[in-house]
């Protein structure tokens, strides 16, 4: 009897932390496109400055004349950008919203046979700074892909302006990560994009 309390006793407390984390989730405001619109998950978005005179889309960059690719900037807008899709952390969840941890997906084909999903990369050399590559993270250990998954973060003064982060920390609350917000890199004329510097006001617009 006393056995099966205890099981009751701890289901219940599952129970109420799984509806906690969901209510939690649910009390973030959803991030806004261009037109005033929620982002919806699996859906395309570019993202692109919001100043418009630091570069242009996001979008794939060959660094090294080789696979994997990087994630970085057009520097002018042009039709070889790519959108993304956004999927939350949250199981179940179909709106994007502030402060959550998402996994970011270039909606594009390549001739690198891996996923074009975002992830921490290696360090600049010059800089120290970490770049962002595109692939699985394989090094799961105990919190899961956490290379995989960024936040985004409203900007304090302007509606519709967003940064980008990366600090999963909803995928393990009890980590202490490095975290660092996604900025642009120069390097050999290329607009990489990087952690570990100021952040790059962003927005999105639906494909």
């Amino acid at each position: 009897m006393m056995k099966s309390m205890k099981m009751i006793g701890s289901l219940s407390c599952c129970m109420w932390l799984v509806m906690a984390m969901v209510t939690s989730a649910q009390d973030n405001a959803p991030v806004l496109d261009t037109s005033g619109q929620a982002l919806q998950s699996g859906v395309d978005y570019f993202i692109k400055p919001a100043i418009t005179d630091i570069g242009g889309r996001f979008t794939l960059i060959d660094r090294n004349d080789s696979c994997p690719l990087y994630v970085g900037q057009k520097n002018t807008s042009g039709s070889e950008d790519f959108p993304v899709t956004f999927a939350p952390f949250v199981e179940g969840e179909t709106v994007v919203r502030e402060g959550r941890d998402q996994k970011i997906t270039f909606s594009a084909v390549t001739t690198c046979v891996q996923s074009t999903t975002w992830k921490v990369g290696e360090k600049q050399s010059e800089t120290q700074r970490r770049l962002i590559v595109t692939g699985i993270d394989q090094n799961e250990g105990i919190a899961g892909p956490a290379g995989n998954y960024f936040r985004i973060n409203k900007d304090a003064d302007i509606d519709g302006v967003y940064s980008l982060q990366w600090c999963p920390t909803e995928l393990c609350p009890t980590c202490r990560f490095i975290c660092g917000d996604v900025g642009a890199l120069l390097e050999n004329g290329k607009r990489l994009l990087a952690l570990d510097g100021s952040a790059l006001p962003v927005v999105f617009e639906r494909a």
